[in-house]
């Protein structure tokens, strides 16, 4: 099998990033980062969830800035819907592309959406054809597919059954989650394979990595050498779950295309760019985000901003 250099960056500070903070940002400083991470050339950015306010409340403001998102060769905005009035929120500001997921761990599921794992299929299954109905590109993702939080190691088969499901049903892609953070890169390459195989040749297979161990970069390695070629990564490195304690951040954009540059791979993505961006989120938070390369400099750059 010959496998494309080309990978796809899928940007979530906008929605993985920042619903786990205290902070709610406004449309407009939400629409500064949809500017910045076009300009560094991110091709997809999800722009936030289609939650109830009450539970998240720093993803209120969902709707009005998908009305105000500028239009923008070549880029795909998408959201996260978890149930049928996410879905129809979605439709009604116009997006063409989101991510429709649920748990594989009995304990998580819970938590995130007050159902069982079978539950949460059964509610799901029709969200996702009426989603493929419309039109709508459909990222079909498994949450603590690689480990919970809560339960720890999560059966693979569980996993296997939940994307043939969601392949069966036609969605575009499937999305295996390190929600917690928790795999290792030799689980990672074995359920990308495992996977890989129950799926349709011609639904794309994408990862959503987050380091709480330290592992996300070792992890997306595995999931490049497994024939990964979408992953969702976060500026700054920012992220978590409300829903699970401790969670860390996501892997970080600049530091995911950086690698890829520096492995001959092409994201599209210049992580330079992102510097400013960077800065500009730590000022906001008050805080210095978990990223390394908004504040690297390489040899021959110059470094008047350097600390």
């Amino acid at each position: 099998m010959t496998l494309s250099n080309s990978v796809l960056i899928e940007d979530e500070f906008l929605r993985d990033g920042l619903q786990n903070e205290a902070r709610v940002f406004s449309v407009e400083e939400k629409l500064a980062y949809v500017r910045d991470l076009i300009a560094a050339g991110v091709k997809r950015i999800q722009v936030g969830s289609f939650v109830h306010p009450k539970w998240v409340p720093t993803m209120a403001n969902t709707d009005e800035l998908c009305a105000a998102l500028p239009e923008a060769a070549g880029v795909t905005y998408t959201a996260l819907v978890l149930n049928g009035a996410g879905l129809k929120r979605a439709q009604a500001v116009g997006l063409r592309h989101l991510s429709l997921s649920v748990s594989a761990s009995e304990t998580h599921s819970r938590k995130n959406t007050n159902r069982s794992v079978d539950e949460g299929r059964a509610a799901m299954a029709p969200v996702i054809e009426a989603a493929l109905t419309d039109g709508i590109a459909v990222r079909a993702g498994i949450q603590s597919a690689l480990g919970c939080g809560f339960e720890g190691k999560i059966d693979p088969e569980v996993v296997i059954s939940i994307a043939k499901q969601w392949s069966a049903l036609g969605a575009h892609e499937i999305n295996l989650a390190d929600t917690a953070g928790l795999a290792n890169p030799v689980q990672v390459a074995d359920l990308c394979a495992r996977v890989r195989d129950a799926i349709a040749p011609e639904v794309a297979l994408s990862l959503h990595l987050h380091d709480t161990r330290g592992l996300g970069m070792a992890n997306m390695l595995a999931g490049l050498q497994a024939g990964v070629r979408v992953f969702d990564t976060a500026l700054g490195g920012l992220g978590g779950c409300p829903f699970i304690p401790k969670a860390a951040g996501n892997i970080s954009t600049e530091d995911v295309a950086f690698a890829l540059e520096e492995m001959g791979f092409e994201s599209g993505i210049n992580w330079r760019a992102l510097r400013s961006a960077v800065a500009r989120a730590e000022a906001q938070l008050d805080r210095p985000l978990p990223g390394r390369m908004g504040h690297i400099f390489q040899p021959g750059e110059a470094q008047e901003n350097a600390a």
